[in-house]
């Protein structure tokens, strides 16, 4: 397997931080964060997650907002189509092989937690697969009177006979961690279990794991996540567990990984400083660390005997450049040993980047993108050292393709999944060589007929093109008449990738609205250099990449100021705000999820602090005097009339916190602006914990949307 040890980046809202007020990230009392008051701040009272008095104060939201959008004439019958999208058991079950089953977790109308199952291949390959169920999620919450929700199961090889189950309450990113017996379907009474909190842990062997939790007070870094990494034996209490490393109270965060590569274990340690800064340390067998003497900046992963280096930044070795967003490769064990040899798998130029790469058991999978688009290859090393590069056998020529390894230790067998906008997701199993098989593709959930997709360009005020996608009905006049929803991210160096989404397809695009994604600055669709360009100081570059992809929209007579929405959630969420803000003259309605908006105040909530990297330190003078120029919280003005806003965020997020939304809100409705606010009790960051409430949230967005930009009709 391949152990990637790359610096993480921050989820989308969808794939995408409850602590009470004055309370540290890690739980316990802490700095009061800058002594804000609510003389300074007449709101921060709602910074109280689960306080009575701000819970009254959600709940009388919700009730304005739910009566306004749910007595729309079609909402009902949207969340029920929604649902049905959900829960529908033609959606692909997705698996990943473990010894010799397929695992799954999967949730459906009968199962609405869900259930862990698996099957055999040739089960797998069948149109209705006979699965067995290992743990009913449902059966489990009923009999223990809690709302959990899966994060996650963790096998040991090599028999796979013992699980690290991982649960959380209500979608937080706190949650559980219990070993499981697959022999007794039962959890091991005294075996690893790790009290909620963030963090995490991971098998060595049998009798070892990696822990990394709150193990109390000064254990937790300012981001909330685990400053300490143990190793912990079978039969001993945790908290005795053998310290292996130490991080800083400012780092972001600590954690050990064991590789299970037959004739290739090893335990690494990785610290995280910040986003984009790394350190990674090879454990060895006398328990001292050797570092991978790499840019900190750098992905780093290892499989077999191999060193991969994404880099971030141009980094010289020698007399030699490598240029920011190559893919070096390069001998583990020699580099460790002080040799300094590399291969460039990728270098990147004006058009492409690098999305992603994976190893079979002889051959490394790359994907490029190619102005969005993706673009796959095989590359393999020859005897002579000298790496090989052919595009991958069947690989579809257009759309989002993704390729990840079935079993990397034993085969050159791959899943390969293919989408856009029209095409309902494809799942393909194949042999690197051979042409690919298909297993299972996705049902059409709405009549794409008519519907097209363009890719623009927009040129943004620095002169940069700025790409995005455009969902639209082929025969729309160009009178700007048309009802529009604007989506963007930007940040963190994700991609926002064409894809088929059915809820889009059903809520919007066949009731004749356009659907639009912006590819802006800050995400990762040009590697590094599209990302830092948008960074702390440059945040603005972001927004002013919105603004000319709405003007662009508006200059081609795609829509109007009348009918242009925007949405976005968590980062794009602070897109939104200040697309608000900084241009409220530009569009008539937003959708603001799970997001930023108070910037003065957000690196002190919650896992806030892990995020300076990307914004940068309000509490330094000179840096604070950038970031408040994109603080939604401190920008709105009074005087000032803008789009209307319904603003969505979650009682249990703690990531993201909820006090965000709360106060914009708060504020805005104060001045009598026309906003609406809906905070779900549970669902963590996503939003929502189950199907049900997905499609409760999703239909609440579209009703607002098409009461605020779909033309009247005539009473």
């Amino acid at each position: 397997m391949m152990v990637r040890i790359a610096a993480g980046v921050a989820a989308t809202w969808m794939l995408i931080l409850s602590a009470p007020l004055c309370l540290a990230a890690d739980g316990t009392e802490g700095k009061k964060a800058e002594s804000v008051s609510s003389e300074t701040d007449p709101y921060v009272w709602l910074e109280e997650v689960e306080g009575e008095k701000a819970l009254d104060w959600v709940r009388a939201r919700n009730k304005i907002s739910q009566s306004k959008l749910e007595s729309d004439a079609d909402f009902t019958t949207l969340r029920d189509d929604l649902l049905a999208i959900f829960d529908s058991n033609e959606r692909i079950p997705f698996v990943r092989k473990r010894g010799d089953f397929y695992y799954n977790f999967w949730r459906d109308e009968k199962n609405e937690r869900g259930v862990w199952r698996r099957t055999t291949l040739d089960e797998y390959k069948k149109a209705e697969p006979k699965w067995e169920v290992i743990i009913d999620l449902d059966e489990l919450a009923k009999a223990e009177n809690e709302n959990w929700v899966w994060s996650g199961a963790q096998m040991l090889r090599p028999d796979y006979n013992r699980v690290l189950i991982s649960l959380s309450r209500g979608g937080a990113d706190a949650d559980v961690t219990r070993e499981f017996d697959m022999m007794t379907r039962k959890f091991v009474e005294d075996g690893f279990n790790r009290p909620e909190a963030k963090g995490g842990m991971s098998w060595i062997d049998i009798d070892h794991v990696f822990v990394s939790t709150d193990f109390g007070p000064g254990s937790m870094t300012d981001s909330g996540y685990p400053r300490v990494v143990k190793l912990w034996t079978r039969g001993e209490k945790m908290e005795d567990a053998k310290t292996v490393y130490e991080g800083e109270k400012t780092d972001m965060s600590i954690s050990g990984s064991h590789d299970d590569t037959p004739g290739y274990e090893r335990n690494f340690i990785r610290r995280a400083i910040a986003f984009y800064n790394n350190e990674v340390y090879l454990l060895k067998e006398d328990g001292s660390l050797a570092q991978i003497e790499a840019p900190n900046s750098a992905g780093k992963g290892v499989h077999c005997q191999y060193l991969t280096l994404e880099l971030r930044d141009a980094w010289t070795v020698g007399d030699k450049t490598y240029t920011a967003g190559s893919l070096l490769v390069a001998n583990f064990d020699d580099f460790m040993a002080g040799k300094r040899e590399f291969t460039v798998l990728f270098e990147p130029n004006e058009r492409n980047a690098l999305a992603g790469y994976s190893f079979t058991k002889d051959y490394l999978l790359l994907n490029v993108l190619e102005d969005v688009a993706s673009k796959l290859f095989v590359m393999q090393e020859g005897a002579d050292g000298k790496w090989s590069k052919t595009p991958l056998v069947g690989a579809p020529a257009l759309g989002t393709v993704s390729v990840s390894p079935v079993d990397s230790d034993e085969s050159n067998d791959y899943f390969m999944t293919s989408t856009d906008y029209l095409t309902p997701t494809t799942l393909y199993m194949g042999e690197v060589g051979k042409e690919p098989e298909e297993l299972k593709a996705m049902p059409e959930f709405f009549d794409a007929a008519g519907l097209t997709v363009a890719q623009h360009f927009a040129t943004s005020k620095d002169g940069t093109k700025i790409p995005y996608f455009m969902l639209y009905r082929k025969d729309m006049k160009f009178d700007g008449s048309n009802p529009t929803l604007l989506y963007g991210y930007g940040g963190f160096e994700i991609s926002l990738q064409p894809g088929y989404r059915a809820t889009v397809g059903r809520a919007w695009s066949t009731q004749g609205g356009v659907y639009v994604v912006a590819n802006i600055r800050g995400g990762g669709e040009y590697g590094p250099r599209w990302h830092q360009a948008a960074l702390k100081k440059n945040r603005l570059k972001a927004y002013e990449d919105f603004a000319a992809v709405a003007n662009d929209l508006i200059d081609r007579k795609v829509t109007s100021h009348d009918h242009l929405g925007i949405q976005g959630g968590s980062n794009g969420g602070l897109l939104v705000g200040n697309m608000v803000t900084l241009y409220p003259d530009l569009f008539k309605a937003a959708v603001c999820q799970v997001p930023l908006l108070d910037m003065k105040r957000y690196s002190h909530l919650l896992a806030g602090a892990s995020w300076m990297a990307e914004y940068g330190n309000p509490d330094i003078p000179e840096e604070w005097e950038f970031i408040q120029t994109y603080s939604p919280y401190h920008n709105v003005k009074e005087e000032v009339d803008y789009p209307t806003v319904l603003f969505t965020t979650s009682t249990r997020d703690d990531r993201v916190h909820p006090g965000h939304a709360r106060k914009m809100f708060a504020k805005m409705e104060g001045w009598g602006k026309d906003v609406l606010y809906y905070e779900n009790i549970e669902g963590g960051h996503g939003g929502a914990a189950n199907n049900r409430q997905s499609a409760f949230m999703t239909a609440l967005a579209f009703t607002f949307l098409k009461q605020e930009l779909f033309p009247k009709t005539e009473e």
